[in-house]
């Protein structure tokens, strides 16, 4: 397995990879809206605001995650896991945590402090996610399952309290995705 940042470049085995993997799982209309926001997201990729990694094995893609910033007035810089996605074959097989805790190391080499998802609990607690309140820090738009929202440090220090309501990249302002 090879991990890598990848670059707009990669939209179309991006979204490819997003579209069949949430077509096989839950069904063609999850695909549908997981794929296209995929290729949104993929032809954002700045390496600032959204930034793309990838995981290949003999030169295929099998997985990809995205981390997009959540910017707030205060200056902290937070990012946003999500969405990931891990070829059929290669699911349980520990890729996905893997280029998880790839990605999780470069948001840290860039003096990220905080690293947000939305999802299952189970899944994201073995790469160190805890449910978060918002209380703690808010969702950019109303959460359908707010028991899915996560957080961990990336600093070692506790996730500090942030009062206000942070934006999200635009291709997430869709309560669709939330």
């Amino acid at each position: 397995m090879n991990h890598k940042i990848l670059s707009q470049s990669s939209q179309e085995e991006v979204t490819s990879l997003f579209t069949s993997v949430f077509t096989s799982s839950e069904g063609e209309e999850e695909g549908s809206l997981i794929g296209h926001l995929a290729s949104k997201l993929s032809s954002g990729i700045d390496n600032q605001d959204i930034v793309c990694f990838g995981t290949y094995e003999e030169e295929s893609i099998i997985g990809s995650i995205f981390f997009t910033r959540l910017r707030f007035k205060e200056a902290i810089q937070v990012y946003m896991l999500a969405p990931v996605a891990v070829g059929t074959e290669h699911q349980g097989k520990g890729v996905g945590q893997a280029l998880i805790n790839y990605g999780l190391k470069e948001l840290k080499n860039r003096s990220v402090a905080v690293a947000i998802t939305y999802g299952d609990p189970s899944y994201y607690s073995k790469v160190e996610f805890r449910v978060l309140s918002e209380s703690v820090i808010q969702a950019p738009l109303k959460l359908l399952m707010p028991e899915g929202w996560l957080g961990q440090s990336l600093t070692g220090e506790p996730i500090p309290t942030i009062k206000e309501r942070p934006t999200c990249v635009k291709e997430f302002n869709d309560p669709a995705y939330w």
